[in-house]
């Protein structure tokens, strides 16, 4: 195993932990183990759309060995048309501006053009699957290089510059991790590296103060789909816990849109304590996952590719 499984089935089983209270409010439940039921009424270990375009995305670069944006939405479109890419057959839970770029690709919008640009249009649709991407990056030595990739996967389907700006974050976070960075600082590097690039332009605004968010109370902390809201929440998730359970087990007891921000954390977390006994994901919630051993087959097929180190 390597670090693409590590962060990929980090990513995965926060997902299907954080399923079944999708949408609850906080403190009117408590998660202390992988369940089933709940808002969806699926099975324990069932993942969301989170995790299909994820494993999507993992299994495009698996079979190309870069970032091929026309791949990427063939394989989303075999997701939304043909069940590709989901646990149990069943697609659910499908963000509106994602549905909508993919319509629009399928009938025929050139791939610039298919991503939604208005205001309204930046929930957490393109964070979501940036896991992937992320590991990708780590291979390039450029910086530009890295964002420029990040920027043209995010804005298939989220082409305004509040999700880019996100995606870039938690991306570079996630590159920070694997060259060793301890989490606090992986972020503060992040954030720093981005504002170069994007404190000029006004929207910049929205990100001003994430450097602060390991520092606030959980009542400062939103849990809503708004990307900005689902980054944050994740980063405090993550450098506020010391194992990869507690971490999106505070994760999914924030409420709202519980399986993102818990699969957004958990990959991160996945990259931190890997699959270790005492901090890293917990074998028993491994085993309850749906299509676990194709899950592991396209992650060691990534690393092969890709060759991370």
């Amino acid at each position: 195993m390597g670090k693409v499984y590590d962060g990929i089935m980090g990513f995965v089983v926060g997902d299907a932990l954080g399923v079944p209270v999708e949408f609850q409010i906080r403190d009117s439940f408590e998660i202390t183990d992988m369940i089933g039921g709940g808002s969806h009424k699926q099975p324990a270990g069932t993942w969301s759309d989170d995790s299909s375009m994820t494993l999507a995305t993992v299994k495009s670069i698996e079979e190309i060995g870069y970032v091929r944006l026309h791949d990427l939405m063939n394989k989303f479109v075999e997701w939304i048309e043909n069940q590709e890419f989901t646990p149990n057959g069943e697609v659910f839970d499908v963000g509106q501006t994602t549905f909508n770029s993919i319509v629009n690709y399928i009938k025929g919008t050139s791939l610039q053009n298919c991503g939604g640009r208005k205001l309204s249009d930046n929930g957490n649709g393109a964070l979501m699957r940036m896991l992937p991407i992320a590991l990708y990056i780590h291979t390039k030595k450029n910086v530009q290089d890295k964002i420029s990739i990040v920027l043209n996967a995010a804005s298939i389907t989220h082409n305004h510059i509040i999700s880019h700006i996100a995606c870039v974050i938690y991306s570079l976070m996630a590159d920070n991790i694997l060259k060793g960075m301890y989490s606090f600082q992986a972020l503060s590097n992040a954030v720093h590296v981005a504002r170069i690039f994007f404190e000029n332009i006004p929207e910049w605004k929205e990100y001003e103060n994430i450097i602060n968010v390991p520092l606030r109370s959980r009542n400062e902390i939103k849990s809503s789909g708004y990307v900005v809201d689902t980054l944050e929440a994740s980063i405090w998730c993550i450098t506020n816990t010391d194992s990869y359970k507690s971490c999106v087990l505070k994760a999914a007891n924030l409420g709202g849109d519980t399986d993102t921000i818990c699969a957004v954390s958990g990959g991160i977390a996945g990259l931190i304590y890997g699959l270790g006994e005492k901090n890293g994901i917990p074998k028993e919630w491994i085993e309850i996952i749906a299509r676990k051993e194709w899950i592991k087959n396209i992650c060691n097929k990534m690393e092969e590719r890709i060759k991370i180190n």
